[in-house]
């Protein structure tokens, strides 16, 4: 599904990564962890191609994306991509229901779906509401709905229970394993809490060294 080929990337002459390599499979849901300025939030940028990298390959679903112009990068983004950000990146101007849809819209796909998201993250009846109405929490879970709408092959979640608490925070995890499982979709999600990294199938530790595996987390 997803592949990292010698990923190099440096900010002000600081190497952030410097050479990394893995193979992500389809179907997997996979946390990522590590120290803070580690370079997490930077490799989910380059993987959904919002940053580049200054050499190396990432290859999605066979696709080198270096190989795609800017029209088929934005069209493999918008199809076959979820995206949660730390900074949520909600549309003030658009109701909850409107947000969530988006996707769907992009990609001329019927709305209905956008409803049923909003009842799994626990914002029922709230589609009329703006985002102006939302706690940091509430609005945390419409980033998650939106990244799930349109029944994306890859999720990328940058802290997306960081604003959540325990309880929901495990509810939202257990919605975001069985969209995955159903699709067959694949999922990274960069965490500091290890209860949530506990929910995916498996852990990776990103640090100077690369990506190491320290824990199969869950049993399907």
């Amino acid at each position: 599904m997803l592949e990292l080929r010698d990923l190099k990337k440096t900010y002000a002459g600081r190497t952030v990564l410097g050479g990394l390599s893995h193979h992500f499979k389809a179907g997997e849901f996979v946390a990522i962890m590590g120290e803070s300025g580690v370079g997490k939030s930077t490799l989910l940028n380059l993987i959904a191609g919002l940053d580049a990298p200054d050499s190396g390959d990432i290859v999605v679903d066979g696709q080198a994306m270096a190989a795609l112009d800017d029209n088929a990068a934005t069209a493999l983004r918008r199809t076959r991509m979820g995206f949660v950000f730390q900074a949520f990146h909600v549309l003030p101007h658009l109701t909850l229901a409107q947000n969530v849809a988006l996707p769907l819209l992009l990609n001329n796909q019927g709305q209905e779906r956008a409803t049923l998201m909003l009842d799994a993250v626990g914002l029922a009846g709230r589609g009329a509401d703006f985002p102006r109405q939302l706690s940091g929490g509430e609005m945390q879970r419409v980033a998650i709905a939106r990244a799930l709408v349109h029944r994306p092959a890859l999720v990328l979640a940058d802290e997306p229970t960081g604003n959540l608490d325990p309880e929901t925070a495990d509810s939202i995890l257990a919605l975001l394993r069985a969209e995955i499982k159903a699709s067959g979709a694949s999922a990274i999600m960069v965490t500091h809490s290890h209860a949530a990294a506990e929910k995916a199938d498996k852990t990776l530790i990103l640090s100077r060294e690369g990506l190491k595996l320290v824990t199969n987390s869950h049993q399907s």
